[in-house]
């Protein structure tokens, strides 16, 4: 309910009518119970076998939990446990193959609302050592923002919450925002536009940014904007519409993202883009999108029409599957689909579409600590279709 959603924000009145009409006939489409979304359950099952577009990985899908509301980020702890950050504001953990019925911790200022809520989690590099974990949400104060804050983990939840950055724009769609550590021990965090397109190119908001912190929330030395009149210091890159994905490439280093194209209201639909990002790189939003270029601005890796909606990003890194070994993985929401992309460095080598249409929408994608590739399904989002033990957690093993 892209349309809906940003209708609500700017105003049914200022809409015209080529956005107003569209969003009618979807509405007629799917009947009146917006929440629940059109058509049927995704059809996958648990034990679904699969194999790869060249048959030379076969794998089985198995339910790792089930009955989960709008899964955002999943991480794995030391201990084997794993947490679930849930889009209404609670933090989940699976433990010994089970999800325990209390959520671990409620984040209590979340406001969810539309794409936002409880979104991103990442453990600091040193997890082991101070318990570490960093939270990204949205919340209220006036307006719409997002926060990214530091827990320290204990037996009973989350204690000790430090704010480390907070103020960055939002709203009920566009708000970002993923969390991860980089190679380098820095915090990088994806920012949405807000549906405000023009924050992406100002320099002097946080807004359709790649921001870069310091683990403690202080800004790093070597940030490119440091210095420079009007800029943020926090800024690592800008020019981004919706960013949910971010890793980097073993051996390289070179950091990769995935982030929404236009969807009607802004542009034309489609758009969807991997990037590879350049420090102090300008990334376009709103000024190119799709093939368009500039030459002062950098195009997309990969760019998807019509649109597969890319909700998370990363590489595997696990044993399981040595055939992955280096690929890139990405959800995708609209498209229900894990896009698994083969790549020399920058250069794609291939690219293929796994579980099409199997197990609905589909928002993280990472590898586990077993070399099981760990997924999450978005069916109770309000714009799929949800089968019974939806939301789940998936993973994909090698199949026998």
């Amino acid at each position: 309910m892209h349309y809906l959603n940003a209708l609500i924000r700017h105003g049914l009145r200022r809409a015209p009518l080529g956005v107003l009409l569209p969003l009618l006939l979807m509405l007629l489409a799917c009947g009146t119970t917006i929440p629940a979304g059109c058509g049927q359950p995704p059809p996958g099952r648990d034990g679904e076998q699969g194999r790869t577009a060249d048959s030379s990985v076969r794998f089985r899908v198995e339910t790792v939990a089930g009955g989960l509301e709008v899964p955002w980020s999943i991480v794995f702890l030391p201990d084997g446990r794993i947490l679930v950050t849930e889009r209404p504001g609670r933090v989940r953990v699976i433990e010994n193959g089970q999800l325990r019925t209390e959520p671990f911790a409620v984040i209590p200022d979340v406001e969810a609302s539309g794409e936002s809520g409880l979104m991103g989690m990442t453990l600091h590099p040193a997890f082991a050592q101070n318990h570490y974990i960093y939270l990204s949400y949205a919340y209220t104060a006036g307006d719409q923002f997002v926060r990214v804050a530091r827990y320290r983990e204990t037996p009973n939840g989350l204690v000790e919450p430090m704010t480390l950055i907070e103020g960055i724009p939002s709203a009920a769609n566009h708000a970002g925002c993923r969390i991860r550590f980089g190679p380098d021990g820095k915090l990088y965090i994806t920012t949405g536009d807000a549906t405000e397109r023009g924050l992406a190119q100002q320099l002097g908001s946080l807004g359709g940014k790649i921001l870069r912190l310091n683990d403690d929330g202080s800004v790093p030395e070597d940030n490119p904007f440091i210095g420079r009149p009007g800029a943020r210091p926090e800024i690592w890159t800008y020019g981004h519409r919706n960013p949910q994905g971010i890793d980097w490439q073993p051996g390289t280093g070179l950091l990769f993202e995935t982030e929404h194209g236009p969807s009607g209201f802004d542009g034309p639909g489609g758009g969807d883009e991997v990037n590879t990002i350049d420090k102090g790189m300008n990334y376009g939003w709103p000024v190119v999108h799709h093939q368009q270029a500039h030459p002062d601005m950098a195009g997309p890796l990969l760019e998807y029409t019509p649109a597969v909606a890319p909700g998370s990003g990363s590489f595997y890194t696990g044993s399981a599957f040595p055939q992955f070994a280096g690929d890139f993985f990405f959800g995708c929401l609209r498209g229900e689909t894990i896009i698994r992309v083969q790549l020399d460095g920058r250069t794609v080598q291939a690219q293929e579409r796994m579980l099409q249409g199997l197990y609905g929408r589909i928002r993280d994608v990472v590898t586990g600590p077993d070399g099981a590739l760990y997924f999450c399904t978005s069916n109770r989002d309000g714009r799929g279709t949800a089968a019974e033990n939806d939301d789940r957690i998936l993973r994909l093993v090698p199949a026998e």
